[in-house]
């Protein structure tokens, strides 16, 4: 489980309550049942309303990104595909096929399986670079749906905020509701912007960091599978893989 963002979403919300606490209000400010449905509801009827049903779920599915999703361990791909190598050098290609039972990665076990049935290299780089693709797109559109559900979330606020203040001047000559009009219409917006800063929207920048993490990976073992298939020399092959890392990493800073 990722611990560090299980940490920034409990220090982000619990900023927002320790501060309001500081000011001298309580939790029970913050906790109204009418604000909550407005912004909530409205904002996943409205994010419903613009996504195909498939990313949704998918977008239910790619929280594994944020608390346990695995982190991209290079090392140990770039370790796992020299073992493969020296084997197949040792004792021909078709040997790896004992091997695959203990490959972890299926997207590396494909590629192995292309090296052994002796598909082409440019086949087997065109194959799984088309499944690399498929793969971040719709990732991308996953987190597109919580970006999307981030900029919902605010303006459902408002809408929360207006309606709690007409609920204000229906009742203006009653006192009694003036106060809880009011609070609705307050803590809606806090819900709405709350939410988009605080949740959404760091969930999917979150997952597009992580996807990128795994789109490297996935491409590390592109080379690799193609280094095992030229039959490369394994210090050369280390050397490749890790200055392949190192640039694409540089890239992104």
């Amino acid at each position: 489980m990722d611990l560090v963002a299980l940490l920034g979403l409990i220090i982000g919300v619990g900023a927002i309550i320790a501060g309001n606490i500081a000011e001298g209000g309580t939790t029970a400010h913050l906790v109204q049942v009418a604000a909550a449905i407005i912004v909530f509801g409205g904002t996943f009827g409205a994010t419903v309303l613009s996504f195909p049903f498939k990313d949704l779920v998918t977008a239910l599915v790619s929280l594994k990104f944020i608390f346990f999703k695995r982190e991209a361990d290079f090392d140990r791909i770039i370790e796992t595909i020299l073992d493969l190598l020296v084997i197949a050098r040792r004792r021909g290609i078709l040997a790896l096929q004992e091997e695959l039972e203990i490959i972890e990665d299926p997207f590396l076990k494909r590629g192995i399986s292309y090296v052994i049935d002796g598909v082409s290299p440019s086949i087997i780089k065109e194959s799984l670079s088309q499944e690399i693709y498929n793969y971040e797109e719709t990732i991308r559109r996953a987190a597109k749906v919580y970006e999307s559900a981030g900029g919902y979330a605010p303006t459902i606020g408002i809408i929360g905020a207006v309606l709690g203040l007409i609920h204000v001047l229906k009742n203006v000559t009653d006192p009694s509701k003036i106060g809880i009009g009011i609070a609705t219409a307050f803590v809606a917006t806090i819900y709405g912007v709350g939410s988009a800063n605080l949740i959404f929207i760091p969930i999917a920048k979150r997952i597009v960091n992580k996807l990128e993490d795994e789109i490297l990976l996935m491409e590390l073992m592109v080379e690799g599978v193609l280094g095992i298939e030229a039959g490369m020399n394994p210090y050369f092959l280390r050397a490749k893989l890790e200055s392949f890392v190192r640039d694409r990493q540089k890239e992104r800073l």
